[in-house]
């Protein structure tokens, strides 16, 4: 019971439900992040309350770091965080808000507990996981003009970036824009560096409440930086402006001093308590939750590994490699857990890991990153993979909703790209399958799916067109294996093949001749578009 003179004496996620069911008491759910100053207002102001500590004494409160436990992120996250949620003691929910003050949340709790008193409502279980299979469809060459088209449609040619309002930077959605409509791909990045990057101290901040990119919400995330450095980097490779290699310089300045752990990458950094942002006089933002999660420090690894293919920055590099090492911790036979410690086999996880092995693979030319890579995609097939050839986010255990499968559309298309890119690596042609068959789960949403799912399309489009495959029989950093890295193509695959001389690209069956040196590459894969 909570006492109303202390503060709220918090229940861990399994301790909760089994105080819930034996009290039959409903639960109040309240998901948070290190990095949210709304959370930790809301806490201070709200919940540590007298008046709402007491009122909580016929709850069973359960607080939940949303980084921490994405799976309870991902089922009852009310569209924000902080995240108020209040639920039956099996952990259906009875209803929830984001943000609330005192009224609304003394008017909230005696709601619920009217409700609760004579069981007139018993809980929902949201749509998402009420459906058991994603609508599945053909895959063709329609689905990546449709993502296209709906990437022009939504585009906001005065402000850049897609749709109205918040403004997200979307850092896949640029990358596919990068080769199918690069001027879009370029006011975006603009206004990403005019609007959420800190000038002053570096890294992205993490979105803006308006169209016009104003009102920052300046917490700063690992895994968003670390895809925006990619997307920098990116652009750097597609356009050649050196504006671009810059701010991807010092986004890595930023993950390899403020977000580094010593041997690897830290969290998120919350904003600073003075709230002065841009400004030389800001000296104190909020300390780094130094928590190392297996997925941002993948998708780290993977933009750091793919700025240095780019700029042969040694620095990076070694950033990278000891970023590798923490990683390789946290993965036992192909199983990924989400910190040490934590919960395995989590989707987001295993298909982020494989990308950051697949590209070590491919710039480092290291075999160990491959064999690690093959355990991954062999234990997430084994594990997450469903009848109809789809993947669920985690196998469904826990209490609550966590008996509840997730099917995410977004995360099983990263995965599926990993394993296009797997499938090349290792010449096994089953990896590309999987990748097809859980495609096609969701081929028959494909003309309803947003900008924010662009990297759909551009996994339909590597895997029906095939990605254009470079295979380099010199060394990893030797002058024909960096040429085949920096061709301008960041969709492409380039295959260390000890067993040849020279190089030879191809796109699905159309191939060039083996060539050797960078000048010959250059013009052989020119042939291949032509």
């Amino acid at each position: 019971m909570t006492d109303s003179e202390g503060p709220i004496d918090w229940f861990a996620w399994d301790e909760g439900f089994s105080a819930a069911c034996e009290r039959d008491d409903p639960i109040m759910l309240f998901l948070s992040a290190t990095w949210c100053r709304d959370c930790a207002e809301m806490e201070a102001e709200v919940l540590e309350n007298p008046q709402i500590r007491a009122n909580l004494a016929e709850f069973v409160p359960i607080k939940i770091d949303v980084d921490r436990h994405p799976r309870v992120r991902d089922r009852y996250n009310m569209g924000g965080f902080p995240s108020t949620v209040f639920c039956t003691p099996d952990g259906t929910i009875m209803t929830g808000a984001t943000s609330l003050g005192i009224e609304g949340m003394r008017s909230g709790l005696g709601r619920v507990r009217e409700v609760w008193a004579d069981r007139s409502d018993p809980g929902r279980v949201p749509r998402a996981l009420r459906e058991d299979e994603p609508p599945a469809g053909e895959l063709d060459g329609r689905i990546e003009r449709r993502m296209a088209g709906q990437l022009e449609a939504s585009f906001d040619t005065q402000y850049g970036g897609w749709g109205d309002s918040p403004k997200f930077p979307l850092p896949r959605t640029i990358e596919f824009a990068l080769k199918r409509d690069r001027e879009a791909a370029r006011q975006s990045l603009e206004a990403i560096r005019t609007h959420l990057f800190d000038d002053y101290e570096g890294g992205f901040f993490r979105y803006a409440a308006n169209r016009d990119w104003s009102e920052i919400s300046h917490e700063k995330l690992t895994d968003e930086n670390a895809a925006l450095l990619r997307a920098f980097a990116n652009a750097y490779l597609a356009t050649g402006e050196e504006g671009y290699r810059e701010v991807a310089g010092r986004t890595v300045e930023y993950l390899t001093t403020t977000l580094w752990t010593g041997d690897a990458f830290g969290a998120s950094q919350p904003p600073g308590p003075e709230g002065s942002y841009g400004a030389p006089e800001r000296r104190n933002d909020g300390s780094p939750d130094q928590t190392v999660y297996a997925g941002p420090n993948a998708l780290a690894i993977d933009a750091l590994l793919t700025y240095y293919a780019y700029t042969d920055d040694g620095d990076t590099k070694r950033f990278a490699e000891r970023a590798l090492d923490r990683l390789d911790e946290l993965i036992e036979a192909g199983s990924v857990a989400h910190y040490a410690g934590g919960e395995r086999d989590l989707l987001g996880d295993q298909a982020r890991v494989l990308r950051a092995l697949t590209t070590s693979r491919e710039i480092l030319g290291d075999e160990g990153s491959l064999d690690s890579a093959t355990a991954v995609a062999d234990h997430t097939i084994e594990t997450l993979r469903v009848e109809n050839g789809t993947f669920r986010d985690a196998p469904p255990r826990g209490d609550g909703l966590l008996s509840y499968p997730l099917y995410p559309l977004d995360t099983t298309a990263e995965l599926a790209d990993g394993l296009c890119a797997l499938s090349v690596l290792t010449g096994e042609n089953r990896y590309r399958e999987i990748a097809r068959d859980s495609l096609e789960a969701f081929a028959g949403a494909s003309d309803r799916m947003g900008p924010e799912l662009a990297v759909y399309g551009t996994a339909v489009s590597r895997l029906l067109d095939g990605p254009l495959v470079i295979r380099v029989g010199t060394p990893a950093g030797s002058d024909l294996h960096r040429a085949a890295l920096r061709i301008a193509d960041h969709e492409a695959v380039v295959v260390p093949d000890a067993a040849r001389t020279g190089a030879v690209a191809n796109i699905g069956e159309r191939t060039t001749e083996s060539v050797a040196t960078p000048a010959e590459l250059e013009r052989a894969i020119a042939t291949l578009y032509e």
